[in-house]
């Protein structure tokens, strides 16, 4: 097998792609002098967008962590209320609500990753004010379970779909089930801006107009104020470069979607866990991760091959320093952190490259005279 230089992510390709298309929207921007404002012309245009995706409101903010630190405070979640969630997740979803004086009460997760909604129930307490639930890799968490619960006990739900623009659960949009939703649109994301960038969709739109003050400083106009604010601006240029993207996502999903099925097909069963996508579920694949023994062995082999790959995450949150002093039964969490590796699945990938890194995988294991645990 000859070395190929496999990246986990191709950003130049992409520019490559969308230069002729975006270098005059981004230098209509610039010659306009509509830099930043709520209501600069792409921001809007960016929101009403997203309200027809949605059809529900939305707030664009300069991140996904603002996103869930501004819509967690917006339905309400304050200083020692609690909020169920998972902890294999990025630091974001836990910090903020910290951040907002509350505690993240973290349960058990399924072999797909996210969330087992049976371990909910005996997590909540007097205290309980919300369930965070966290599309992880770009597929939907069971919903309809974590609705049933919320309506039962009269919870709020808060849907960090970070990972998951597009995703939907039972042909239903990640991010139209809850109270608040909130996105993402790093450049690592699959539907990504140049910069950090983020957004809201709420299930009230009284919440949407507390929020498009807050971001703003808490203004009214120029000069006058409701309250004390933020700057959370989403910048215009970002926004342009947002509302051009959203015009070619299906096809980028539709191209992850496809690489994940020649990794279905091909990865060797007998050594590679790939959670499947149920009938429920339609996912975007953010990442693809795989569930492997001897994790790290392998990762350094396909370092060697010239191919990238990452751990999301390595360490789970429960076990960072902040949590030294509290302890969490999470075996499933700790079990899964030791043995997943996200793999290349980017659009810009060939059948050659999806052979090469699937070939690599199986000879790694092929190759090893001993026993590992099948799954």
């Amino acid at each position: 097998m000859n070395l190929m230089k496999i990246k986990y992510l191709n950003f130049t390709e992409q520019w490559k792609e969308e230069k002729k298309d975006l270098l005059p929207i981004i230098n209509k921007i610039l010659e306009s002098g509509d830099y930043v404002g709520v209501n600069a012309s792409e921001v809007v245009a960016f929101q009403k967008k997203l309200k027809n995706i949605f059809s529900r409101s939305a707030v664009t903010v300069n991140s996904g962590t603002d996103a869930l630190t501004f819509g967690m405070y917006a339905i309400g979640i304050r200083r020692g209320d609690e909020v169920i969630t998972t902890s294999n997740s990025y630091i974001a979803s836990t910090s903020t609500i910290v951040h907002l004086g509350a505690k993240p009460i973290f349960v058990e997760v399924l072999p797909n990753q996210n969330i087992d909604p049976s371990k909910i129930e005996k997590a909540i307490t007097k205290k309980t004010k919300a369930i965070m639930a966290v599309h992880l890799t770009g597929r939907s968490c069971d919903m309809s379970s974590i609705v049933r619960i919320a309506n039962k006990y009269n919870l709020k739900i808060i849907e960090d779909c970070a990972q998951a623009f597009g995703s939907k659960f039972k042909g239903k949009l990640c991010g139209t089930f809850g109270d608040v939703a909130c996105f993402s649109t790093h450049p690592l994301k699959n539907f990504n801006g140049m910069g950090d960038g983020g957004f809201i969709i709420f299930k009230d739109a009284k919440n949407a107009k507390l929020i498009s003050k807050l971001r703003n400083h808490g203004l009214k106009n120029r000069d006058e104020a409701d309250f004390f604010g933020f700057n959370s601006r989403l910048d215009n240029i970002q926004a342009g470069i947002l509302n051009f993207r959203l015009k070619t996502l299906k096809k980028i999903i539709k191209k992850r979607r496809e690489n994940a099925k020649y990794y279905y097909r091909n990865l060797d069963k007998r050594f590679v866990f790939c959670p499947p996508e149920t009938k429920n579920e339609f996912n975007t694949y953010h990442l693809f991760v795989i569930q492997v023994p001897e994790r790290d062995s392998l990762q350094k082999y396909l370092k060697l091959k010239g191919i990238e790959s990452f751990i999301h995450y390595p360490r789970p949150i429960h076990l960072q320093k902040m949590f030294k002093k509290q302890i969490f039964l999470l075996k499933n969490t700790e079990n899964q952190s030791k043995r997943i590796l996200s793999i290349p699945i980017h659009h810009n990938l060939t059948k050659k490259h999806l052979k090469y890194v699937s070939d690599s995988i199986n000879n790694f294991y092929g190759k090893k005279n001993t026993n590992f645990r099948t799954f």
